[in-house]
């Protein structure tokens, strides 16, 4: 039986047999007795998207009263769900986004803390996902960013919107007809200015 310790774009954590391209945490979000989730979906505000391996270090999931291991298909779908990279294990990505962050949001010399309480504010609408109305055309939206249209979630890459899923992306067969978007506005900036995430090889077929 899966664990429930899978995100999908909306910030939803879900029970599949699928695994991710990365993993990350929200804080202490479980019970290392029974391997289940407690009612809240996050402890802190600092939402990082961390490597599966680093230095060799192996962590058995769920199993202390540590962070919560949370993991994603890929780096597009943390983003979605207000996500960033950490800056211990994935520290040159780290920076790198800061630095496109700092374009995209014109905040120069902003601390990981600062951008985190942006974050917060952008991916929550109270406990919920906070949904934003699309600042651009759908057509310019660059590679990487999501949007939801009803109960679906979609990619953009390459002028097209993929389907998302646990398993991966689909092409979806109609256009979109007016989409919210799931990526925080700064993180779309950043994206814009430059950063760019790290996309399932489904989206790439």
């Amino acid at each position: 039986m899966p664990l429930q310790n899978r995100v999908t774009p909306t910030g939803e954590i879900i029970a599949t047999p699928h695994r991710g391209m990365f993993t990350g945490n929200r804080g202490i979000i479980h019970d290392p007795a029974t391997k289940t989730l407690l009612k809240k979906r996050w402890s802190s505000p600092t939402w990082i998207t961390c490597l599966c391996e680093f230095r060799g270090w192996r962590r058995p999931v769920m199993a202390r009263r540590s962070w919560t291991e949370l993991f994603f298909l890929d780096e597009a779908t943390a983003f979605a769900a207000g996500h960033r990279p950490c800056f211990f294990c994935r520290r040159d990505d780290a920076k790198r986004f800061r630095v496109a962050w700092e374009m995209g949001n014109d905040a120069r010399g902003i601390s990981a803390k600062a951008m985190d309480a942006v974050l917060h504010r952008e991916r929550l609408d109270r406990a919920k996902k906070r949904l934003h109305v699309l600042s651009m055309p759908l057509a310019e939206l660059p590679d990487g960013a999501m949007v939801q249209q009803g109960d679906d979630c979609f990619l953009l890459a390459q002028g097209k919107a993929l389907q998302w899923s646990p398993a991966g992306y689909a092409l979806h067969p109609s256009a979109l007809d007016h989409p919210l978007l799931l990526t925080p506005p700064s993180t779309l900036r950043a994206i814009i200015a430059g950063y760019q995430p790290v996309l399932h090889r489904t989206a790439r077929r």
